[in-house]
């Protein structure tokens, strides 16, 4: 045998040295959840077609479960079902931190791993956090309702009260909003259900005494419902804000209705999670009750921001292309 020949060998060898030996950091016995409340909207596909993917990449078994509605009380039942089975790791969403908090208190306490995304549970034992950072995305959004507004008027907020990263994005609205004449007139908890935004909106375009002058979407829901009934209407000059990046909210965009979104990375979210629980099963910390958060020398952090852009019409196109490309993939 010549010697490129054994050489050529050897490395091939060396080859699949390193992929068993990938493999055998994996087992059948490996089982993630990642637990939404509300699992058919398109966020939360994309995000559970990241945490799938990632488990399939590594070969692992995951679930991605939860009520098919909002439901924070059905979301908490399943959080607590899936305790029983063992899991290796959760990703969950919590949709009521205070409701989630003893069911993610009771996961640390068993030796599972727990990390929020999305939303977060900052007085439970979770590990960390992984999502937007909800106060600047608010503070974003703010800062462009505000000068759209051109400084002032009144604006009705559609969200759901008691959820932590719409209660932060409510903060950053209203920081914009406080050296500016921009009023927050009311806040309409649509409950999950986008049928609340549209009836709300309906009364309120149908008000011929009505001094809106603008709609803020804190969640996905809303703001397509909100375009809907303004377009119904054919009503002109109201501000709509919405959030995330639903085909029918960038429509929306294109047709000049909704002024603007702010889009997050729910598949990103949900593909780096997984890798997390991996990594947090295989490479085990000392002690999953210790509060690394206050902890300055911790060996995980306290939370990694997955971003945040505004997409109007200006970069519309650009933002679908991109989509595309990523989905294509």
């Amino acid at each position: 045998m010549s010697r490129w020949k054994r050489l050529a060998a050897c490395a091939c060898c060396s080859l699949l040295l390193v992929l068993a030996g990938c493999g055998a950091r994996h087992s059948a016995d490996e089982n993630y959840f990642l637990v939404s409340a509300n699992i058919k909207v398109p966020y939360w596909e994309a995000a559970g077609a990241g945490f799938l993917r990632a488990a399939e990449q590594m070969k692992v078994k995951a679930q991605f479960v939860g009520p098919d509605n909002y439901d924070p009380q059905a979301q908490q039942q399943e959080f607590h079902r899936i305790l029983g089975q063992k899991p290796t790791g959760i990703l969950v969403s919590p949709a009521n931190a205070d409701l989630l908090k003893p069911e993610i208190d009771a996961a640390i306490a068993a030796g599972v791993p727990v990390i929020t995304i999305d939303s977060d549970a900052r007085d439970s034992k979770r590990l960390f956090f992984i999502g937007t950072n909800n106060y600047q995305a608010g503070l974003m959004g703010g800062k462009v309702a505000a000068e759209r507004l051109k400084g002032r008027g009144s604006v009705v907020v559609f969200t759901m009260p008691g959820q932590t990263n719409l209660e932060e994005r409510l903060r950053g609205y209203r920081e914009a909003f406080a050296s500016s004449q921009v009023k927050i007139d009311r806040i309409v908890d649509i409950k999950g259900d986008p049928r609340i935004a549209f009836d709300t909106a309906t009364q309120i375009v149908g008000d011929k005494k009505s001094k809106i002058d603008g709609f803020v979407c804190l969640e996905a829901l809303a703001g397509k419902e909100v375009a809907n009934v303004v377009d119904r209407y054919k009503i002109s000059g109201k501000l709509i804000m919405a959030m995330d990046t639903d085909s029918e909210t960038l429509e929306w965009i294109r047709k000049g209705v909704i002024a603007a979104t702010i889009a997050q990375k729910p598949y990103s979210m949900a593909a780096f999670g997984m890798r997390m629980l991996d990594s947090l099963y295989h490479d085990r910390l000392p002690s999953l009750q210790v509060d690394w958060a206050h902890d300055s020398f911790s060996p995980v952090p306290a939370f990694i921001d997955t971003g945040a852009m505004l997409i109007d019409k200006n970069n519309l196109e650009a933002f679908e292309a991109a989509q595309k490309s990523a989905t294509q993939k």
